[in-house]
């Protein structure tokens, strides 16, 4: 019994399984955490959500920017992006069946026992573990509700780029989401630039990685993310463990043993 936590997927289906072989992932012993963004970009997304789904009592994940892009795309919240890849599951039979199951996902996903949390792209420094559960529990109680469409229509945006307790309404929620599924760089107090994807060489002035500030909230939690690509599965940071490894862009799927935190990689074709 194992269990592994994968870099985002993006609908790269050939990939996933060349990584379940390597690791002999066996659904009915082992549990599969999963980073967010399941689908999208790649070649097969149908595919992906679809065997995700036939295995779902053994997985564990979180949402990322591009499953809640897709979510609003299929509600007709969101015209479609000229680098989607979303046709052939939008046109599926079974899509109702999969957004479903998709919109249960969480924001965040603690594990006690193992001693590891996992979100998308990071927590803001200025949450701890718990403020930080309670907050995607905000975000994943209106997903789950009949607001849904509300928040699915309103949660694109760059404002507000700084959390304050006293937000309420869509702005709050809005805030809480850019932190768990777009965060790159941020400064202390969680102000957010949201524009820069590239390596942390490239962080605007005055801004730095979430994750990299010496009294972050959370410099004592283990946390998996996905999201950066231009890591390259590289954030030299105690306790931080970053497993997007670019396999959208030919670069590679990782997964995190987390039982041992051993780490395999399968290479993929852009």
């Amino acid at each position: 019994m194992a269990t592994y936590a994968i870099g985002d997927i993006q609908g790269c289906y050939e990939s996933l399984q060349c990584l379940l072989e390597k690791i002999a992932f066996n659904p009915e012993l082992d549990t599969l955490w999963l980073v967010g963004d399941l689908i999208n970009r790649g070649p097969d997304s149908l595919a992906t959500l679809r065997y995700l789904y036939s295995i779902r009592s053994a997985v564990e994940f979180v949402l990322g920017n591009h499953d809640l892009h897709f979510l609003a795309v299929a509600y007709g919240l969101r015209k479609k992006s000229q680098s989607d890849t979303l046709e052939p599951l939008l046109n599926a039979p079974d899509r109702q069946e999969l957004i479903d199951w998709l919109i249960q996902g969480k924001l965040l996903h603690t594990d006690e026992r193992l001693g590891f949390t996992m979100v998308h792209a990071g927590i803001p420094p200025m949450w701890s573990l718990h403020q930080a559960q309670a907050h995607a529990r905000e975000v994943e109680a209106v997903l789950q509700s009949r607001y849904c469409r509300d928040f699915l229509s309103s949660m694109y945006g760059n404002q507000p780029n700084r959390w304050k307790n006293k937000l309420i309404g869509l702005d709050r929620l809005r805030i809480i989401t850019n932190y768990f599924t777009r965060m790159r760089f941020c400064t202390d107090e969680g102000t957010l630039e949201l524009e820069t994807k590239e390596s942390i060489a490239a962080a605007p002035l005055g801004f730095a990685p979430w994750f990299s500030f010496p009294k972050r909230e959370t410099r004592n939690d283990k946390i998996i993310f996905g999201h950066w690509a231009a890591l390259e599965g590289n954030a030299n940071t105690p306790n931080i463990y970053a497993l997007d490894t670019g396999c959208v862009w030919g670069g590679a799927l990782t997964a995190l043993r987390l039982d041992d935190e051993r780490l395999f990689k399968c290479f993929c074709d852009a």
